[in-house]
């Protein structure tokens, strides 16, 4: 890893991918209900790469898919990619937005870059956000999904 490039992987080290940080399209919490339910957590904190601006190192052949759209309001299909070996999700892909990957901050293995360059800046489904957290201070809001890539 360099300056100008990151690496992020699951929790077992079996996948790991490195990326350009000059390439982040966004930067983004969500607070919907299906990114509280596939990080059993109460938002999920993402980032958005195309798909030829990573550069899978090791265990791609070890992610597993599964995608539904039954509980997106667009109606598009959701699929996400984990790690076969710890489970741990390391994207979403969006039927509405071919070639990009909304990828997980918490798996970038250079902590200091999630308080800087990946800091969100938007958070998005405020409406669904708990009661006992605030937001991100500073950053847009959305009450829906906030366009991709602006």
């Amino acid at each position: 890893m360099s300056s100008e490039t990151a690496t992020a992987s699951c929790f077992c080290g079996a996948v790991k991918y490195e990326f350009a940080l000059k390439d982040i399209k966004d930067t983004h919490l969500c607070n919907c209900s299906d990114c509280r339910k596939i990080s059993a957590s109460m938002f999920a904190t993402n980032f958005c790469l195309l798909d030829d601006e990573i550069t899978w190192l090791s265990g791609k052949d070890k992610l597993t898919r599964w995608g539904q759209s039954a509980t997106i309001a667009s109606g598009n299909t959701m699929t996400n990619s984990f790690c076969s070996v710890c489970g741990t999700i390391l994207n979403r892909q969006s039927s509405g937005f071919p070639g990009a990957n909304f990828l997980r901050v918490g798996t970038v293995d250079d902590i200091k870059l999630h308080d800087e360059i990946l800091k969100p800046g938007v958070e998005q489904f405020t409406t669904t956000r708990v009661a006992w957290y605030h937001g991100v201070d500073g950053v847009k809001k959305a009450e829906g999904q906030f366009p991709f890539g602006k």
